[in-house]
């Protein structure tokens, strides 16, 4: 059977694919070349040294992730639109988004984004110093967010957990707010809220 030839595009590939099951330690010539089926050397002829294929990796990464296309009729609802997207970006890459960050391009990664939702505040009707605290207080919430969630994705068994904490005493004599801090979170709910409610707040201004 004949192999196919190696293509920079199918080592880039393969090695997006083991950062993100594995995280950028993992990355390294020799697994590269082994998930490749090839020689270390056809992948320093293609793309150079590990340094070359990060670099490499990041620009892919940063041009992958910079197409957002605004949905909903409304200023808010598109806006709203481009904070889901983002979000979406973020979650699905987060070893690559940490190699941006490390590499000093994470403002160029965030432009396209931001660029998005310049284009809806404008549409609002808003200018200058308010429209940029709009792109700015829509960006902070979603990466805040992302940061939460893999915080708590990430962290150890909690003692006490949260259903433990919250009672009729601690919830000032309120068991419907009690009831609803002791269960599961709806992250994908609750994102929705404290986006709209941003949103709405600062066009409203």
């Amino acid at each position: 059977m004949t192999r196919t030839a190696l293509t920079r595009d199918a080592i880039l590939d393969s090695a997006a694919h083991l950062v993100k099951q594995h995280g950028p330690d993992a990355l390294t010539m020799r697994k590269l070349a082994a998930e490749l089926g090839t020689a270390v050397t056809s992948i320093y002829w293609h793309v150079g040294n590990r340094e070359s294929l990060l670099d490499a990796l990041v620009e892919r990464t940063v041009a992958d992730l910079g197409v957002i296309r605004p949905t909903g009729r409304t200023p808010a609802q598109r806006i709203a639109s481009v904070a889901r997207a983002l979000r979406r970006q973020l979650r699905e890459h987060p070893h690559l988004v940490a190699m941006v960050h490390e590499r000093g391009l994470t403002e160029r990664m965030f432009l396209p984004a931001q660029q998005a939702l310049v284009h809806e505040v404008h549409a609002a009707g808003l200018r200058g110093t308010h429209a940029a605290e709009v792109v700015r207080a829509v960006q902070f919430q979603v990466v805040g967010f992302v940061l939460v969630e893999r915080n708590r994705e990430r962290a150890p068994v909690q003692q006490p957990a949260e259903e433990e904490l919250w009672d009729t005493e601690t919830a000032e004599d309120d068991p419907g707010l009690a009831r609803a801090l002791a269960g599961p979170v709806d992250q994908e709910k609750l994102f929705a809220l404290s986006v709209r409610a941003l949103v709405e707040a600062l066009l409203a201004r």
